[in-house]
């Protein structure tokens, strides 16, 4: 009993399990040098060209000295290109209307209004036709086909495809004549011009958000469906509760997605209206800049780059759009006392 007590005080040492290394040396250079050239390429396109475009944003354009008459080749112009836009200041006082530096704040609302409209009709279309395509029946191969083909269009293509169908004496006039209603100018007349766009937009990517809300929808097990159908769940209740809570993530990443888009449309309203009728977009309005300041096309390409950006941040950070999968935190276990298995195990004297 002496050999069990003398073994029971003494204090056993817990060392602690030694944590599983990662990457080693080796590897973590193999890694590196494999990403590598992935790394100078995405400098190389994004990087270098974003960090120029800041640069030139800061620069005058070349052009006529107003004291001198002699041509200059413009220097640091500090925040006045972004004044230019942000304040409509040309020089020391407001751009005329008309002025290309007077339109910025029309062309950003005509810009928000178009990412609204046409991004809250494709989510509704495109879960009604992911819908669609998900469902098991015959000819589902040529549905999907069919439905994804104004998809595979090219946008240019789209573009003047409507454009012809828009026209004075085009199809879409000719069909609501039959109804009795008069010829519109879907070109040009501020409102339609602006609808004609969304419906172009509208057709053209409402393929697109329901591929990536189908790819949603097949990862849902078919067991959640039989267990709501045999709760006695209705349709409504089923899509309410299991569908959309479950394709929350795949929903979100297309409308990122298709907002990021939309903000920087041009080639739509610059081939279908060429701006007429209020339809100017940011992206055709730095187009137009281009033209008379490379440099003042920088500071609206900034501006706009910007907007992109924060425009994502509140999606990936507030909506639920999480691109890329995160683990959630795990929880910290407790700290529990060390245990001495020999005194635990031990019998006492007068056991």
């Amino acid at each position: 009993m002496s050999a069990v007590a003398d073994r029971t005080s003494q204090p056993v040492e817990n060392k602690p399990a030694k944590k599983s290394k990662g990457l080693n040396a080796g590897q973590g250079r193999r890694g590196l040098l494999l990403v590598t050239p992935t790394i100078i390429f995405l400098a190389v396109i994004i990087i270098y060209p974003l960090l120029k475009a800041i640069q030139l944003s800061f620069q005058k354009d070349a052009g006529l000295d107003p004291a001198t008459g002699l041509f200059v080749e413009g220097g640091s112009a500090g925040v006045s290109n972004y004044t230019h836009w942000l304040l409509q200041r040309c020089g020391n006082v407001s751009c005329p209307p008309g002025t290309i530096g007077a339109q910025f704040y029309d062309a950003l609302r005509v810009t928000l209004f178009f990412t609204v409209v046409s991004v809250v009709i494709e989510v509704l279309l495109g879960i009604w036709f992911a819908m669609i395509m998900n469902r098991d029946f015959k000819g589902r191969g040529l549905v999907r086909a069919a439905i994804l083909v104004p998809w595979a269009i090219p946008t240019a293509v789209t573009a003047k495809l409507f454009y012809f169908m828009f026209a004075y004496d085009g199809i879409i006039n000719h069909l609501i004549g039959i109804f009795g209603i008069s010829p519109q100018l879907w070109t040009s007349d501020p409102w339609a011009a602006k609808f004609a766009i969304i419906i172009a937009d509208v057709w053209k990517t409402t393929p697109f958000m329901a591929l990536l809300i189908l790819a949603g929808l097949q990862l849902i097990p078919g067991d959640v469906y039989e267990a709501a159908q045999i709760d006695g769940a209705s349709k409504w209740q089923t899509f309410t509760k299991i569908t959309l809570p479950l394709v929350k993530t795949p929903l979100m990443v297309a409308v990122l997605f298709r907002t990021l888009d939309v903000l920087r449309i041009y080639d739509l309203p610059a081939i279908l209206t060429g701006g007429a009728g209020g339809t100017t977009s940011l992206s055709m309005l730095v187009i137009k800049q281009k033209n008379e300041g490379f440099h003042g096309a920088s500071a609206l390409s900034t501006i706009v780059f910007l907007l992109i950006a924060f425009a994502a941040f509140l999606f990936i950070q507030f909506g639920g759009a999480d691109v890329i999968k995160r683990p959630p935190k795990s929880e910290k276990a407790a700290p529990t006392a060390p245990v001495n298995p020999v005194a635990a195990n031990a019998t006492t004297p007068g056991a």
